[in-house]
């Protein structure tokens, strides 16, 4: 169902490709931005360089496989949000950031996520991937390994019933972070190689999927950031103004990366 949102301005970042510590600590580094009103809800695209392994906030650090991540020179990072492991390479990640009274993520996190998923939609649209939102009431399969990627949650985006967008949420201080990531291209089930019980790599395929896979040529981080800043306002109604990352914001980030994001106790539950 289509919402007459009112015309409003966000501001718009891409951040380019960081390390796994760097980007968790940014998005948390915005939220406490738009928590003290310093700056206006944002959308903000990011990559990852070098590759990252992200865990849910309660995942255990011992489904990481830490020697086979060392020997690869991928990174493992733990996100302020929920959910399962995620592999972030050749891909465009998101996050929105915005009070929790803004009117594209007031009320539920299951309400916010539909609205929000129309963007996404939309965006993929116009890359030509004909997608839609699953709908899943009790949000949860409790067969679910320890992959993302595995099973789709309420209102996430499948193609040929493959999960194409896996998104997650957190709510703290009046302030709404969800973030989330398309993959572009490559083989989805190369997380298998850098988790403890190695999931069967066809059994992924089978149940996820890239931008690639389902229209058949690659999408570039930039194109796909593009389209995606397009769906979202041609969507959601917004002015985005693109911009670049506070003096505050900068010094957050940095404090966080270090303090919290990049090390072991955090990462591991040590």
């Amino acid at each position: 169902m289509t919402i007459d949102y009112p015309l409003t301005t966000w501001r718009l970042l891409n951040t380019g490709h960081l390390d796994g510590a760097t980007n968790m600590a940014i998005d948390e580094a915005i939220s406490r931005a738009v928590q003290a009103n310093l700056v206006p809800p944002t959308l903000r695209f990011f990559g990852w360089q070098p590759a990252c392994l992200s865990l849910g906030q309660a995942q255990p650090g011992g489904d990481v496989d830490r020697e086979a991540c060392r020997t690869a020179g991928v990174d493992v990072v733990r996100r302020p949000t929920g959910g399962r492991a995620i592999l972030h390479t050749d891909e465009l990640t998101y996050s929105v950031i915005a009070p929790d009274a803004e009117p594209r993520v007031v009320g539920t996190i299951v309400e916010s996520y539909k609205r929000l998923s129309e963007g996404l939609l939309n965006g993929l649209l116009l890359m030509g991937v004909p997608t839609k939102q699953v709908e899943q009431p009790d949000g949860h399969d409790r067969d679910q390994g320890p992959v993302c990627f595995e099973v789709p949650s309420n209102y996430e985006i499948v193609f040929d019933g493959k999960k194409l967008v896996g998104s997650a949420q957190m709510r703290k201080a009046g302030v709404v972070l969800q973030h989330g990531t398309i993959p572009l291209h490559g083989d989805i089930a190369r997380i298998s190689l850098y988790l403890v019980k190695h999931p069967d790599p066809e059994r992924v395929r089978k149940r996820a999927t890239t931008v690639e896979a389902a229209i058949g040529r690659v999408v570039d981080y930039d194109s796909a950031a593009a389209l995606m800043a397009q769906g979202f306002t041609q969507t959601l109604n917004l002015q985005l103004v693109a911009d670049t990352l506070t003096p505050e914001e900068w010094a957050w980030a940095e404090e966080l990366r270090c303090e919290k994001y990049a090390t072991a106790e955090w990462t591991y539950r040590l």
